[in-house]
């Protein structure tokens, strides 16, 4: 059965998110269309979404202004999987510690914006990341951490900063796993089923 993927496509890495995903389904024998979502309507139709970092006090205004918030929640309630990446992260989250920001909350996490520092200290890590059996190689630009974790599972965790986290079919990284050819993250969150009940990796780096 082929499924319909959607990208966020407000901002951030959306030609690489659908490159992503693609590769993923791939490696799994699956067929995937992605479909770029700008406007309200399309969501309702995808089996999975991607949400791409930007800046996310800009991403969380134009999802509401335009309708798609609701939208994506209903498509977790559902039961359906979401992969929120950097400033995706932060909208998805539960607590953005800015107000500015109109989270959907729908990862139970709080967040520290630019914890790992701005861009001029981007940086590549060797992630141990629950579920996959090698060291994930995560990008990090003006990456947020997730300060609090509530009702969430630790996926990975970096200089003993949570950095990947799962809450039901919402997953959430400070890094950006689009922009690298390694597309496990995306097939951890979207086709396997069973990461669900990983073990927590929480304080591991």
């Amino acid at each position: 059965m082929s499924l319909t993927a959607g990208v966020v496509a407000v901002q951030g890495d959306v030609e690489e998110h659908a490159a992503a995903i693609e590769r993923a389904a791939a490696a799994r024998d699956r067929e995937v269309t992605v479909r770029e979502i700008r406007d309200a309507g399309i969501v309702p139709d995808c089996d999975l979404l991607a949400m791409p970092g930007g800046e996310s006090t800009t991403i969380s205004r134009l999802l509401h202004s335009e309708g798609i918030a609701p939208e994506i929640r209903t498509h977790v309630a559902a039961g359906k999987p979401l992969l929120a990446t950097c400033a995706g992260l932060i909208v998805a989250s539960s607590d953005a510690g800015d107000d500015r920001v109109d989270e959907l909350g729908l990862l139970d996490v709080g967040v520290e914006r630019n914890a790992f520092g701005r861009q001029k200290d981007s940086f590549e890590a060797p992630l141990a990341v629950a579920g996959l059996d090698d060291p994930y190689p995560a990008v990090f630009i003006r990456a947020p951490a997730i300060a609090t974790v509530g009702d969430a599972d630790v996926l990975a965790s970096w200089d003993d900063r949570p950095v990947a986290v799962r809450d039901g079919p919402v997953v959430g990284t400070s890094f950006h796993p689009e922009l690298t050819a390694d597309s496990r993250i995306h097939g951890l969150a979207f086709f396997e089923n069973e990461a669900a009940a990983v073990p927590s990796l929480e304080g591991r780096s």
